[in-house]
């Protein structure tokens, strides 16, 4: 039986289907880390001032007192300045999972698999890896 010389081409291969569009390795997460350090430090200043306004405003509220003036501004500020604290790791395609324990995850792949780099504020480098779908107590030792 004779069999058509193109019945053994290999079929194209697809691209894998990844849910993030930026992928970081061990060494790019660890250069980013000092500034990362600075950046949670500030957003986590900014999340105390904004619960001391809200505190703040709650009471005069129940008060029943004017709410504008300095605390409102200095509220829409520090809300404003969180915002664009926030939008650096969003641009930068990192997950931050706890502001207060500095935990963030950056998207990698590791044989073949998309995963995540996983950091806390206290570690000195990326040491962890865990699934996409596991979270930190799936976390792994690189």
């Amino acid at each position: 039986m004779a069999v058509a010389a193109d019945a053994f081409v290999p079929a194209k291969v697809l691209p894998m289907e990844h849910r993030f569009d930026k992928h970081y390795t061990r060494e790019e997460a660890s250069a980013l880390l000092p500034q990362i350090r600075t950046w949670l430090e500030r957003l986590n200043g900014l999340r105390r001032d904004l619960e001391r306004f809200d505190k703040r405003l709650s009471g005069l509220t129940e008060q029943g007192s004017d709410i504008g003036g300095e605390t409102v501004n200095n509220w829409i500020r520090a809300l404003a300045d969180m915002q664009e604290g926030l939008a650096e790791f969003q641009r930068r395609r990192i997950i931050i999972k706890d502001l207060e324990r500095g935990l963030v995850d950056f998207p990698a792949i590791i044989a073949g698999r998309e995963v995540f780099l996983c950091w806390e504020q206290d570690e000195e480098s990326v040491e962890f890896w865990h699934d996409l779908d596991t979270g930190y107590t799936g976390r792994e030792r690189l």
